[in-house]
């Protein structure tokens, strides 16, 4: 194949993506420009014929006329421009084929009041120039790339004569501007104008759409070219996948590019568009094959390929590979390439490798633009390194960048991420102010270039508040993207469902998601995350059954949401169905992240063999699929096994990471195995390197508080290097709730009090404590301080779980349809152990204050008696509850499963109960 040629101007990026890419420092300086319009604007200008004088300008502007044409094929604006205003200067004037490139230059420069100049020359020019459509053809396409759309309709309603490169060039204006509407009307006028669209025409409106992230559309119009009788190109393949990548939709991508390969060899754009969809989707091996395929038929390995190589092997980890690339691309590398290995060098976390690619680059004859600023500034800010962040602003400005809206995401992002949250909200209240020029100057930015919020500053925003549970500040942002046209981006009105959701606020999540127009996976996620977030699992599995009759492809995430939902709900039929779908769909192998949603499902569905048997499937197995193996058998209360899981573990190449030990300290809790903690413990740090963190050492305060040694807890939390949490404390409290110790359970409940005097249940814990010593004046002391502070216990509640139904069971609430049968069923069962001389163990009374059917018999044997009269014979009866089980209900129901011959699945938060003949899996500990 012959060595492809540069991006042809129409296919993405077109004119309006591929001309903000400033090559040329000097040009960005302002007076840099003033003195270009003052060469423009007081020249000579050609009048009338030809004279001897104007003939001489010819001749001077041939060699001049070269220049600028190699630079604009070289797509160095800056140097074109400097070239034009020499020509200018000796009095040269440009003709009618040499403007058209002129007015690109001034474009691609991104320099509005420079091209306005150039305008102003072809006016100047006469009918020769001024009535010319290529030089018309070109100034539309001009203002269209600087995005002055009312520019380019004004200069289309000047043309005497609109041809289709005219029209076209209107309809990427507008396609640009995401005026889609207004696209596809001019695309449909065009036609009623009696002109016929080309291939690039189609290119165009396709592109469009694709790149304003409405995929349905943009294959419609696709379908429609064909059906029009146009054949689509290699090009017009690459504007669907160039446009599903500008939005992040990798799977899309990937998908049209296998679909082309079937009919189109794919050309060194394709290329250059499907490999950021390869590190996106960390798809090393296809990423792989697209080089091999670059290399095995000689296509160039032009800049641009090499850029997004770079960027795939340094994301996917492999640094080296990246520098083969580096050192083979075969063209004078721009500055997109060294910001690639500048990148490269930060993710490896080489600073002062970067620091020396970033002089080298300099050394190389170019200048760095703001890419390269704004690469530095996103890693100090994630590093937290604050001063830094800020002193590159300053360093951007004294080389004559102005920092922009990613310089300011990056900033806000960067902060968030280390945790540095009020530093991150100040520079989006800077950003929201600067516009209205209500904001001060703030560190090293004035107001005279206000920097306004986008949609991606938006999005960064909302993380940080969703991960804060500031609903009232969420709401703050809400309005303010009403207020600016920014809810219309999916990503921000998908955050905005994710806000709603973790904070519990499922009215408004699902008023943003009906209000979305081109809904797509992401949001669609947003909306599931956010029912199994607020323990609707059961509308999470309804939603994503109408993804699947949608033209929707569910993705990795969309799945894992839907096999979490089925683990909540018990649905394990409903899950088999998943996995099923997930061997159909990733044929060739799933990732580890949807085997271990897989072994969580079937783990919390009460299968803990499908469990085993995926885990043995996997290979190669991660940390995370031993971990998930491990917490399924802890789950069941199968110590043992995770144990013997853990010392095939240290047989095989895989390093434990800490969850690993929490795992591990846990599982020695269930057993007792206080000394083989201790070894663990201090293993941890001296044999694999691992810290102890908090919440390794409140595991072996709960095993050291379970075997009543709560002296020696305290001396360890008063050991240890790190301060008490609210978590530790409350081990601490239920160890002393367990052996009745009031002394250490006082000391506890003070330091609980203070962290979190909203938590009902460490009142509740404590009360209990007084009631089992037999404090009882305290106990009502605890009681009423809870009412003074108008705190309430959480109402127990058991969820019966039938496929994807799930039916609720609320202490004090009479108002299920078969309550009547329920306790007529109870009733029986009553008699029957009475019969069989059954001895009902002592009910707790201070764990409930309600006198009702349910309080006396507790939601989980309301949820069995429903489950008996409901279910199979041959089903199990599964249920979960929001409470810990009491010693009697998990006495009765071992007998109703004995009496009944049913197997019962009770999971109440702390263990997994699986009764089966009179027994439980958790031995009676739990």
């Amino acid at each position: 194949m012959a060595t492809m040629p540069p991006p042809p101007p129409w296919f993405p990026p077109p004119p309006p993506r591929a001309v903000f890419s400033p090559r040329c420092t000097a040009l960005q300086n302002p007076s840099t420009h003033a003195q270009h319009r003052h060469l423009l604007d007081g020249a000579p200008q050609s009048q009338g014929h030809a004279s001897p004088r104007h003939a001489r300008a010819r001749d001077l502007a041939a060699p001049f006329a070269r220049e600028i044409g190699a630079c604009v094929r070289a797509r160095r604006w800056g140097a074109a421009c400097e070239a034009f205003a020499s020509m200018r200067a000796v009095g040269a004037a440009p003709d009618r084929f040499l403007l058209p490139q002129v007015l690109r230059a001034c474009a691609g420069l991104g320099a509005p009041r420079l091209a306005a100049a150039a305008h102003a020359l072809a006016a100047k020019g006469g009918a020769a120039l001024a009535g010319d459509p290529v030089v018309g053809n070109a100034i539309i396409a001009m203002y269209a790339a600087l995005g002055d759309v009312a520019s380019a309709r004004a200069a289309f309603a000047s043309l005497p004569d609109r041809d289709v490169v005219a029209w076209t060039a209107l309809i990427g204006a507008h396609a640009d501007a995401g005026e889609l509407d207004e696209a596809f009307g001019l695309f449909e006028e065009m036609q009623d104008s009696g002109v016929r669209p080309d291939v690039i025409s189609w290119n165009t409106l396709v592109s469009g759409f694709a790149r304003n992230g409405d995929l349905g559309a943009a294959l419609h119009l696709f379908d429609e070219m064909r059906l029009r009788g146009v054949e689509p190109g290699v090009n017009s393949w690459n504007c669907i996948i160039s446009g599903c990548v500008q939005n992040a939709l990798y799977d899309e991508a990937m998908g049209i590019f296998q679909e082309m390969c079937e009919s189109k060899m794919p050309d060194s754009v394709t290329v250059a568009s499907i490999l950021p969809a390869c590190t996106g989707l960390q798809a090393l091996r296809i990423g792989k094959q697209l080089h091999s395929y670059v290399l095995r038929h000689g296509i160039k390995l032009n800049v641009y390929i090499g850029a997004s190589l770079i960027s795939m092997y340094s994301e996917c980890g492999e640094f080296d590979y990246a520098r083969v690339v580096f050192s083979s691309i075969e063209e004078e590398k721009n500055v997109t390439v060294w910001n690639e290995l500048i990148q490269l060098y930060i993710r490896e976390g080489r600073m002062d490798k970067a620091w020396e690619a970033f002089n080298l680059m300099q050394e190389d004859g170019l200048e760095p633009d703001i890419v390269t600023y704004n690469s530095f500034i996103a890693e100090y800010a994630r590093a937290g390194q604050k001063e830094q962040a800020y002193e590159l602003f300053s360093g951007m400005v004294d080389m004559g960048l102005k920092p922009n809206v990613v310089s300011m995401n990056a900033l806000i992002c960067g902060f968030y991420q280390h945790g540095l949250y009020t530093d991150a909200l100040d520079a989006f209240r800077y950003m929201q102010c600067s516009g209205d020029g209500k904001a001060k100057s703030w560190k090293f930015l004035d107001n005279s270039s206000p920097i306004k919020p986008t949609g991606t500053t938006i999005t960064g925003v909302l993380s940080l508040l969703t991960d804060l549970k500031l609903d009232r500040l969420g709401k703050e942002v809400h309005c303010y993207a009403l207020k600016n046209g920014l809810t219309s981006n999916i990503f921000v009105s998908s955050k905005l469902v994710d806000l709603y959701g973790k904070t519990g606020d499922m009215t408004s999540a699902a008023n943003v998601f009906q209000k979305i127009e081109n809904k797509n996976v992401v949001t669609w996620n947003s909306l599931l995350a956010a029912y199994k977030h607020n323990r609707k699992p059961e509308v999470a599995l309804k939603l994503f059954g109408e993804v699947l009759e949608s033209n929707l492809h569910p993705n990795l995430v969309t799945v894992q949401i839907a096999l979490l939902s089925c683990g909540m709900t018990m649905a394990l039929g409903y899950g088999r169905e998943l996995h099923s779908y997930i061997t159909k769909c990733w044929s060739g192998g799933y990732p580890a992240t949807l085997a271990c949603a897989l072994m969580d499902m079937y783990g919390k569905c009460g299968n803990i063999e499908d469990a085993r048997l995926v885990f043995e499937c996997t290979v190669p197995k991660d940390i995370a699929v031993w971990n998930t193996m491990m917490s399924c058998y802890l789950l069941h209360r199968m110590p043992r096994d995770v144990i013997d899981l853990f010392n095939c573990l240290e047989q095989s190449n895989i390093q434990p990471d800490p969850i690993t030990f929490i795992l591990l300290l846990s599982a020695c809790k269930q057993e007792g195995l206080l000394e083989e903690a201790q070894s663990y413990f201090y293993n941890m740090e001296d044999v694999y390197g691992i810290k102890p963190t908090l919440k390794h050492y409140t595991c072996m305060v709960d095993i050291m508080g379970s075997a009543g040694l709560l002296v020696e807890s305290l001396a360890l939390i008063q050991k240890m290097p790190l301060e008490p949490d609210a978590c530790l404390w409350s081990t601490v409290l239920r160890a002393c709730k367990m052996h009745s110790n009031l002394e250490v359970g006082e000391k506890a409940a003070k330091a609980l009090f203070e962290l979190e005097p909203d938590n009902t249940s460490n009142y509740m814990v404590l009360s209990n404590i007084y009631a089992d010593t037999g404090l009882w004046e305290s106990t009502e002391a605890v009681r009423d301080a809870m009412t003074e502070q108008g705190l309430h216990v959480e109402r127990q509640c058991s969820w019966l779980h039938n496929g994807t139904t799930v039916h609720a069971f609320e202490a004090g609430d009479l108002s299920h349809p078969a309550i009547d049968a329920i306790l007529s069923t109870w009733k029986d069962l009553t008699i029957r152990m009475e019969q069989s001389g059954y001895s009902p163990r002592d009910i707790e009374l201070y764990c409930n204050v309600e006198v009702d059917p349910f309080s006396c018999h507790h939601t989980e044997k309301i949820a069995v008696c429903y489950g008996l009269i409901s279910t199979n014979d041959n089903e199990p009866i599964r249920i979960s509850k929001n409470f810990r089980m009491c010693m009697e209900c998990h006495s009765s129901i071992k007998f109703i499963s004995r009496d009944k011959n049913r197997q019962i699945l009770v999971s109440d938060g702390c263990t997994y109960h699986h009764f089966r003949d009179g027994t439980c899996s958790c031995g009676d500990a739990w």
